[in-house]
């Protein structure tokens, strides 16, 4: 059976065909291997793998195998990938050498979605980033990459259309809901730390909207509940009042920037991972409706308050583009009708599946 994502994964390549030789005969460890980015990781690594006859091999960290076995048979199965069982905070250290670590684990998506305890959240990516970090120490890996998020900056000032990596800002400490960017905060001064004191060339993305097949579509992402709603016929149901401001990059367009920032990034020195194009959820809602291709209703929970500024979460991604020479080479339209299509041509469930990504 052909892969469904088989055009997207040959489009990465040729977009990052330069990179691979690096992993001839390596192995590459990953955390967060079974998520939205572990499960595209690890296509694109078996597909590159395959294409070029690297040789190489992935250990992918998982506290259930069994659960991702049913979730993506073709990846649990696939010889090139072995799965270590533990928690991101104490698992005990597979043998042999890792030149190449992705830390991509956190409390899942769907954790989040069901309100899981913030210290419960804190703990997990603060002290698995250090022990994934003590880790890489010890199996003397060379790049390290750490997937972080755009919420380190707190709340993004109005005016400021596009927030660049030297932005000085911070999550509000009087909000329980500023964990998730305090706890990056952290790991991120963990990386700097490791790097400084013992040369390990921490690699950090500040990641922040995305849309692609294996996007969870019932949890809080407003793009996948949107494209659910409108594959199940509508109404499109927007919580709030829609003029909240936002950007999303497609998910090969992911691939591309994440193995490009683990192979040729600048150690400690982050780049905002994302896209400038901005859209309000109103708008947003209104195009996912037009791609799907057919008459859909939507309905908004509240009416638009004119008389504040909207909210705004968009990166600048100027110092990838110039540093990297990354770029968005999918628009966001291309974006959600490929999402549209992977989910029908590949009859995927529209619900919550039974994933982690730790």
């Amino acid at each position: 059976m052909e892969n469904p994502l088989s055009q997207d994964l040959e489009h990465i390549l040729d977009h990052t065909k330069n990179l691979w030789e690096e992993l001839r005969g390596k192995q590459i460890f990953i955390t967060g291997g079974t998520g939205f980015f572990g499960c595209w990781f690890l296509e694109t690594f078996i597909w590159a793998n395959r294409k070029f006859k690297l040789g190489a091999k992935t250990v992918v960290l998982t506290r259930d195998y069994k659960r991702f076995q049913k979730k993506a048979p073709h990846l649990a199965e696939s010889p090139e990938i072995k799965f270590h069982i533990g928690d991101v905070r104490d698992f005990v250290f597979p043998e042999g050498e890792f030149p190449y670590i992705i830390h991509a684990a956190a409390t899942s998506a769907e954790a989040t979605f069901k309100g899981e305890d913030e210290l419960e959240k804190l703990d997990t990516v603060v002290r698995g980033t250090k022990h994934t970090l003590d880790f890489a120490l010890h199996c003397k890996a060379k790049k390290f990459l750490f997937t972080s998020s755009g919420a380190v900056y707190g709340t993004q000032p109005y005016h400021l259309t596009h927030i660049p990596e030297d932005y000085v800002g911070a999550p509000l400490l009087s909000e329980l809901s500023s964990v998730w960017g305090e706890a990056k905060r952290v790991a991120e001064f963990l990386c700097t730390y490791y790097f400084k004191k013992y040369g390990i060339e921490t690699k950090v993305a500040r990641c922040f909207s995305f849309v692609g097949p294996c996007l969870q579509l019932d949890i809080h992402y407003a793009i996948g509940n949107f494209i659910r709603d409108a594959m199940k016929g509508g109404p499109i149901e927007i919580k709030g009042d829609g003029t909240p401001l936002r950007s999303y990059l497609y998910a090969a367009d992911l691939m591309i920037w994440l193995w490009t920032i683990l192979f040729k990034g600048k150690a400690c020195f982050p780049y905002n991972v994302g896209s400038e194009r901005e859209i309000s959820i109103e708008e947003l809602a209104n195009l996912v409706a037009k791609c799907a291709g057919y008459p859909i209703e939507i309905r908004k929970d509240k009416k638009s308050d004119f008389d504040k500024p909207p909210s705004r979460y968009i990166p600048s991604t100027k110092r990838a583009q110039q540093e990297l020479g990354l770029k968005e080479t999918f628009t966001l339209e291309e974006a959600i009708k490929k999402t549209f299509i992977y989910y029908k041509e590949s009859n995927a469930k529209v619900k919550v599946e039974d994933g982690e990504e730790v």
